[in-house]
């Protein structure tokens, strides 16, 4: 059994990637309209939609997420890869935009995106770090 605080963590790291959910024939996201470090944010995020759209899991978790968020996915049953695993395999066909980038500092930033899920528009913003000089989505906010 998983302990509480382990699902909340579960929960609060798998709702972007329901929210974001992909299939094979999802849209890409575009980057082009930014520049700079904003465009590194939203490439990350393309990133994540390119990885969920082919399932990788493992993928996802060894590049595309915050050192925080794996260490508490880690002690989940299965750890990160089997969380995001059986995530993935609920998710269907909606599409993803990235809205507005916001760099808050040299190590942190916010994505506004929306996303359509199961025919429902829905804006959620993303906050990413950034680790060994590389921007990691760290959670919904």
């Amino acid at each position: 059994m998983i302990p509480v605080s382990i699902k909340r963590a579960l929960v609060l790291l798998c709702a972007p990637l329901l929210a974001l959910g992909m299939s094979a024939c999802a849209n890409t996201t575009d980057t082009s309209a930014y520049k700079g470090e904003n465009r590194a944010v939203a490439q990350t995020i393309a990133n994540l939609q390119s990885e969920a759209t082919a399932g990788e899991a493992q993928k996802i978790c060894s590049t595309l997420l915050a050192s925080a968020v794996t260490t508490r996915l880690s002690s989940a049953h299965g750890g990160c890869t089997q969380a995001l695993k059986n995530q993935l395999t609920q998710v269907d066909t909606p599409e993803l935009t990235v809205q507005e980038v916001q760099q808050n500092s040299a190590t942190s930033a916010s994505a506004q995106v929306k996303s359509i899920h199961a025919g429902k528009s829905k804006v959620s913003t993303l906050t990413l770090v950034k680790e060994a000089g590389k921007w990691k989505i760290s959670g919904l906010g």
